[in-house]
């Protein structure tokens, strides 16, 4: 039996929606913040990159003018280039070591800070090794330091080492607050791969990775962001998410609700129209039966009357009785009158069969279905409807074969209504074959009397208190006039009512 219920009368599946639905908004705020939080990785790094490259530009300009400085003084004095070296420092924090070291290992190197015989020796090795272009080389006495090496003059007759000592964390410093953001991490590494700051862990995933716009510096710079639910999920924009998400569900399911609602009552007035019809076409068939039923039992005693009165005026035509002779011919003129209403009468309740063509009895059954289920509920039975996948055509009129299925399976309804105990079953099963279309009715309720049997189909034969007996005549002549037939199956448990039909011909079938 078909559940009338719909999803907005079920709580569970209500409140499972309202879940899917927090879910997949939950899931567009998450994709939402990630891709705002990586657009933002990206510009910060741009930005990010583009001052570093300018910063590193400005490296080059320093040597210029040191190794201007240091060649104009023929190395009769440095207290100059030493000034200057000290001015750079100080202004560019950065920049926190200058060295000038002679190719010539018995002169003095000249620095602001204290440098060592080996890490002169490796200055003196980058200038002589030189071929004009600037030499990067880790600090050899400083972590996360990078010096540059420039020989000076810039030719081959070069007498000086002109070293800037780089401070590659104040390189990349002061750039903003997001890098001081937890889970934000930068990562700048010389071009041989040697690393000058190395975070704890860079994310893989989400990274920007570009090398310095500079010339002589072309620092690789690695930036990356680690994003955790709480970046994907901020507590303001969740509820606000949530509260928006819960509103336009609750917006929805109230629409949608007025929609079943006004489509409920669409369905509701559609059956009603369709029981009124049925109902309609019933009366008029009972009382074409009834009329039928009258007539046939009407006509003996009519036809004797009319045969006494015509003899009557026979007799009166030989003169036996002449006072006789009006009465006779009243009765005579009343008999005939009468067997002429009642001809008329058996006429008019003559159902007329109306234009039929090829339907699909499917659908027949369907709008009985329609039309009982709600009666079989309040009953308590179970009401199966089991019909093919594909179109079953007959050719008759819709309307009397709907009543035909309508009387059995309420027949069935009254049936199971006089026993107790085990719960109602109707089923009502379509089939179909190359030339005849079957459809049964059957209902496991106390079945019909051996005695009934043979005049089951006769009007006016009922075993129910206030019943007509006039369904099952009317049926049978329904389906014969369809060019069908009506019949009890046997059966030991309950009642079957085989209804066969001619299957329509293929020319006949209705477009699908």
């Amino acid at each position: 039996m078909h559940s009338n219920r719909s999803i907005f009368e079920r709580p569970f599946y209500l409140a499972l929606l309202w879940c899917l639905l927090l879910l997949v908004g939950g899931g567009m705020l998450a994709g939402w913040e990630r891709q705002a939080l990586v657009a933002e990785l990206e510009q910060e790094s741009t930005l990010l990159h583009s001052l570093a490259s300018q910063r590193a530009d400005q490296h080059d300009a320093h040597l210029t003018a040191l190794s201007a400085v240091a060649v104009a003084s023929e190395g009769r004095r440095h207290d100059l280039f030493l000034e200057v070296a000290r001015t750079i420092a100080r202004f560019y924090p950065r920049i926190d070591e200058v060295q000038l070291v002679p190719l010539d290992p018995n002169a003095e190197t000249v620095g602001t800070d204290p440098f060592d015989a080996k890490a002169t020796e490796l200055i003196r090795a980058a200038a002589r090794a030189s071929d004009g272009r600037i030499a990067l080389l880790p600090h050899p006495q400083r972590s996360g330091h990078y010096i540059m090496v420039k020989r000076s003059p810039n030719s081959d007759g070069a007498r000086y080492g002109l070293m800037l000592g780089i401070d590659a964390a104040k390189l990349i410093g002061d750039v903003g607050p997001f890098w001081s953001r937890p889970g934000v991490a930068v990562r700048l590494s010389l071009p041989d791969g040697h690393l000058l700051l190395q975070p704890a862990a860079l994310p893989e995933a989400i990274r920007f990775s570009k090398a310095l716009s500079s010339v002589s510096q072309p620092l690789l710079l690695e930036t990356g962001m680690e994003i955790g639910l709480a970046d994907m999920f901020p507590p303001v924009q969740t509820g606000l998410t949530l509260l928006v998400v819960s509103l336009a569900y609750l917006a929805g399911l109230a629409a949608l609700r007025q929609r079943a609602r006004t489509r409920a009552a669409e369905q509701q007035a559609t059956l009603s129209a369709l029981e009124s019809r049925l109902t309609h076409a019933s009366r008029v068939n009972a009382l074409g039966e009834m009329a039928s039923g009258m007539a046939h039992e009407l006509t003996q005693p009519l036809t004797a009357i009319l045969a006494q009165a015509q003899a009557g005026r026979r007799l009166l035509s030989q003169g036996q009785d002449a006072a006789l002779a009006p009465v006779l011919e009243d009765t005579v003129s009343q008999a005939r009158r009468a067997s002429a209403i009642l001809e008329r009468f058996r006429n008019w309740s003559q159902p007329h069969a109306a234009p039929v063509a090829a339907f699909d009895l499917r659908q027949a059954l369907a709008n009985v279905e329609a039309l009982l289920e709600p009666d079989a509920i309040s009953r308590g039975i179970q009401l199966d409807f089991q019909v093919p996948e594909t179109s079953v055509s007959v050719v008759a009129d819709p309307v009397e074969i709907e009543q035909v299925a309508f009387n059995l399976v309420r027949n069935a309804f009254e049936a199971l209504a006089q026993q107790a105990g085990d719960t109602g079953r109707v089923a009502v099963t379509l089939s179909e074959d190359d030339t005849t279309v079957v459809f049964e009715v059957a209902d496991n309720g106390p079945g019909v009397p051996e005695t009934l049997r043979p005049q089951l189909f006769t009007p006016f034969v009922t075993t129910r208190t206030g019943g007509t007996g006039l369904g099952l005549a009317l049926s049978r002549r329904l389906v014969e006039r369809a060019g069908g037939e009506i019949a009890l199956v046997e059966s030991d448990h309950g009642a079957t009512f085989k209804v066969t039909l001619p299957r329509a011909r293929r020319t006949e079938e209705p477009m699908r």
